[in-house]
């Protein structure tokens, strides 16, 4: 059964319309839903699958216990050697949705690096993320890097100063897109 890797900007408390209503037909579909256990997106999509009466939903938490449980549903525990409660603590979780899930849906602010860590961590695995971007009120999927570089296009100076500053951003981005020159030079070599 596909899956789809539900997450967001934790400053972001309520979600848009238009987010919900992508959340409901994707429900509707059948899909199984990993989510995050942080407070922001995360917690509200929980207090919306929970209203509907979900099921078939996993809840990601670093170590032992997930902060937000709202449904009851499975956990599933990502360990990490990282220092309790860093930014790589919690990270562990997010890489570990993207392994699993085919499909991201996102809602991002346009400035939060952990939202935009999660579809990298997507792209880098080639699965295609639907991104509702809240300060357009929009949906933009992204597929590759080039939608991952036009997403980015999209922040603040400052945003994105942020971004270089906690994740690399021009750095990962030109590994991802080198890393796929190699890959399809790979398959011209047979």
């Amino acid at each position: 059964m596909e899956s789809v890797f539900i997450a967001g900007s934790i400053t972001i408390k309520s979600l848009p319309s238009l987010f919900v209503e992508k959340l409901d037909s994707m429900l509707s579909a059948n899909l199984a839903v990993v989510v995050g256990d942080a407070n922001g997106v995360d917690k509200a999509v929980q207090q919306i699958l929970n209203d509907r009466g979900a099921t078939n939903v996993t809840v990601f938490c670093s170590g032992d216990t997930p902060r937000n449980n709202l449904g009851n549903w499975p956990v599933r525990e990502i360990y990490t050697n990282a220092e309790p409660g860093t930014k790589a603590f919690f990270t562990a979780k997010d890489v570990a949705m993207a392994e699993n899930a085919e499909i991201g849906f996102m809602l991002w602010d346009a400035k939060s690096t952990g939202t935009l860590s999660n579809v990298i961590e997507l792209t880098r695995r080639g699965k295609k993320t639907v991104v509702f971007v809240n300060k357009k009120d929009a949906f933009t999927i992204v597929r590759g890097v080039e939608d991952l570089q036009n997403l980015t296009g999209i922040m603040s100076a400052g945003a994105r100063d942020q971004a270089e500053k906690k994740i690399g951003l021009t750095a990962v981005i030109s590994k991802l897109r080198k890393d796929r020159l190699e890959k399809s030079q790979i398959g011209f070599a047979f």
